[in-house]
């Protein structure tokens, strides 16, 4: 299933792409993107609302999710340091990709209630989504990072989100769209993308051994062994 998701949004954002670069020009082309990204947002859900996740899961990806949305709310008079970025990629690393998808979409839409849903908000639910994502990829073999390594994908993830970012700034804002204004446009953030950065890498300094085994506790307690009938225990 999870494979014939994937393929449905590669199908989904090139023929998104090929009609961007058919009928697109600098007023339809940012449309086109903002609703691929839109798009994998969506599909995504709708294969969370098909799987065969129990209660248990659900309710851990809510309880994460809101507890990330929570910390963006208390670090609010900080900019551009918020810990969401660190939880989300935890929770990638711990549960696997598809989990901090949601965990990361989830999370942005949660804490947007707050500071406010409008068009930026299936970029950001996309751009933590992805960093969900590739965390478990990373993860996959269950083996646990040391804190040095995971601080450093931290810290660069702070400069992958923002990027993503810019380029919904670019691609709404931004005309003539040249390799001059968007370089301008990437250069005029490069301080808040610096703090973004700063702040993951010292959230995981700080508190990656103890949210590690706290996420990892959870994660065993989740697993089912089903026997067949007449099998002892």
């Amino acid at each position: 299933m999870r494979r014939l998701l994937s393929f449905l949004i590669l199908v989904f954002v090139l023929f998104l792409m090929i009609i961007a670069f058919k009928y697109g020009g600098e007023n339809y082309f940012p449309i086109i993107i903002t609703l691929a990204v839109f798009g994998i947002v969506i599909i995504s859900y709708v294969y969370f609302e098909k799987s065969y996740m129990g209660t248990k899961e659900i309710v851990l990806i809510g309880g994460i999710s809101a507890f990330a949305a929570a910390s963006r709310i208390v670090f609010v008079a900080i900019p551009n340091v918020k810990p969401v970025t660190f939880i989300v990629a935890l929770s990638g690393l711990v549960f696997g990709s598809f989990e901090g998808f949601l965990v990361g979409s989830t999370t942005a839409f949660i804490s947007n209630i707050f500071f406010g849903q409008g068009p930026w908000t299936p970029w950001q639910m996309f751009s933590w989504g992805l960093v969900g994502y590739i965390s478990g990829i990373i993860g996959r073999k269950d083996k646990k990072l040391s804190v040095e390594v995971f601080a450093v994908i931290c810290f660069l993830y702070g400069f992958m989100f923002d990027w993503i970012m810019d380029l919904w700034h670019v691609l709404g804002f931004i005309r003539p769209i040249n390799i001059k204004t968007v370089f301008l446009a990437y250069l005029s953030g490069i301080t808040f993308d610096v703090m973004h950065a700063v702040g993951n890498f010292i959230f995981c300094i700080v508190f990656y051994e103890k949210f590690y085994k706290i996420l990892l506790r959870f994660k065993k307690r989740m697993k089912v062994t089903y026997l067949k009938e007449g099998e002892k225990t």
